[in-house]
């Protein structure tokens, strides 16, 4: 796996051995990234169920002005440190360590330090569908989403998510391959 555009192109990114993690593929990531691309550039990044941290890299390779990455398994964590010292990043980053609505809830309390986030992306393990949902019921009406927000989840082309949830209202989805990426603002 390597970051695809940006201040940190080409460079590989470390990853786990096994099924532990279901990293976002280049392909996917490529995708996501050019749909992106114009929103990007200083952005306040969120990068929920981070894994490696490659969303969130790929946000700081291309511009983002800071990311918070969500992820509370030790070996996720533990990548994610690794690959943001391997490419020199010390700041313009944050690792939240424990559970993702957690995290979320620790974010909205900081919100006039940080303003409400620019984009959030989360990519929860397929198989947690219930995760997808929790997520969606924390972010509905927090003032972590501002109308100008995007949020994004990853998710397998076959499980479905509401179109509607509170405030938060689908936009689009795009499929590629197995995956899906569905888009929610606030409506």
């Amino acid at each position: 796996m390597r970051i695809i555009a940006g201040k940190f192109r080409s460079r590989r990114l470390h990853t786990a051995r096994g099924l532990a993690l279901r990293p976002t593929s280049d392909r996917l990531r490529e995708t996501l990234f050019d749909i992106l691309q114009a929103r990007i550039e200083g952005c306040f990044f969120v990068d929920g169920y981070a894994g490696t941290g490659a969303v969130g890299l790929e946000a700081l390779s291309r511009g983002a002005r800071n990311v918070v990455f969500l992820e509370k398994h030790r070996t996720g964590v533990a990548l994610i440190r690794r690959n943001l010292e391997e490419l020199g990043i010390a700041a313009g980053a944050e690792i939240l360590v424990g559970d993702v609505i957690a995290s979320l809830g620790q974010l909205a309390a900081r919100i006039a330090d940080s303003g409400p986030a620019d984009i959030l992306f989360f990519d929860p393990p397929y198989a947690q569908v219930q995760e997808y949902e929790r997520v969606l019921d924390a972010l509905a009406g927090s003032p972590l989403v501002s109308r100008e927000s995007l949020i994004i989840f990853e998710r397998q082309k076959k499980q479905t998510l509401p179109g509607r949830q509170g405030n938060l209202v689908r936009t689009r989805t795009v499929t590629q391959g197995d995956a899906a990426l569905d888009f929610f603002a606030v409506s």
